[in-house]
């Protein structure tokens, strides 16, 4: 889906690849790396989801997705079968367990075991901290956070109970610094990564690995959900002055999940420009006293 620009708006500041830009992006990769296997990415009907699905299925992996929002993945899901990839989707709010393990029993009655779990489901908005209510809180907590742990352990249950291995990679947040105007998703987020770096331990045993992706400012439709005053002012988000593609956060996905990264557990790949070093990124805009 084509993302129009706010009124002053840099285009490049927004989420415009299509799907057949996406499948025809170079990449570094072979295109038999993932053949025979199976790979589950949740949050794929959009965004950085979507590429990176699109990107297992371009290296021959079999690629289930989910989310909320069946038009987006059943578009997701036609568009890679008419390349000639194995790719299904199904509705799933990860927030239930319920309907995870349906998605599991699913991808196993249909493409196999899957080898691969990208969690990418989430969301936030835009917000004083100081204003959030509880229920928005917990909302975003809840899909973050929660929703992103219960599938880490079905899959990881799985694993352990078929003495399979596999491979984890959560999409969270650069957590080193605050982020203004999403301190609800900072928390969720932060607490995936102290969760990865604490199960790298307890599932290396079972060789599973698993790792974070933590992307800066990235060119999805979701920067719509920020205002035109913060748009403004992504320029100033990392010292490359530009945000980073979703291509370029899938190819880091597949890094960590291909034999590149089979040494590689407990860790946070942070591809976000050198924003964490340097740069300014206020998700509502940036406030009067900050201003000078």
């Amino acid at each position: 889906m084509t993302q129009t620009a706010p009124p002053g708006v840099p285009q490049t500041f927004t989420g415009n690849d299509s799907a057949e830009a996406l499948w025809t992006a170079p990449t570094v990769y072979r295109t038999d790396l993932f053949a025979g296997r199976v790979a589950i990415v949740s949050g794929g009907g959009s965004g950085i989801g979507r590429a990176t699905a699109l990107l297992l299925a371009k290296l021959g992996a079999k690629v289930a997705i989910c989310g909320r929002t069946p038009e987006k993945l059943d578009r997701v899901s036609a568009f890679a079968q008419a390349k000639g990839a194995v790719l299904i989707s199904q509705v799933t709010d990860v927030r239930e367990p319920v309907q995870i393990n349906a998605l599991f029993e699913r991808v196993g009655a249909e493409l196999g075991a899957p080898d691969i779990l990208i969690n990418n489901a989430g969301g936030q908005y835009p917000q004083a901290a100081i204003d959030f209510a509880p229920k928005g809180w917990s909302a975003v907590v809840n899909n973050n956070l929660n929703g992103t742990w219960f599938m880490m352990q079905r899959a990881a249950q799985g694993w352990r109970d078929a003495a399979r291995p596999g491979v984890i990679v959560n999409i969270v947040a650069v957590t080193e610094r605050g982020l203004p105007g999403v301190a609800h998703t900072i928390a969720a987020r932060a607490g995936v990564v102290g969760l990865t770096r604490t199960v790298a331990i307890e599932w290396a045993p079972l060789s599973i690995r698993i790792n974070c992706v933590a992307p800066g400012l990235t060119a999805t439709e979701g920067l719509a959900v920020y205002p035109p005053e913060a748009h403004a002012e992504f320029a100033r988000a990392n010292p490359m002055r530009r945000p980073g593609t979703a291509t370029e956060i899938a190819e880091a996905c597949v890094y960590l999940c291909a034999p590149s990264g089979s040494f590689i557990t407990g860790e946070v790949l942070t591809v976000d420009g050198g924003g964490k070093l340097w740069g300014e990124l206020w998700t509502a805009g940036r406030p009067e006293y900050f201003r000078h």
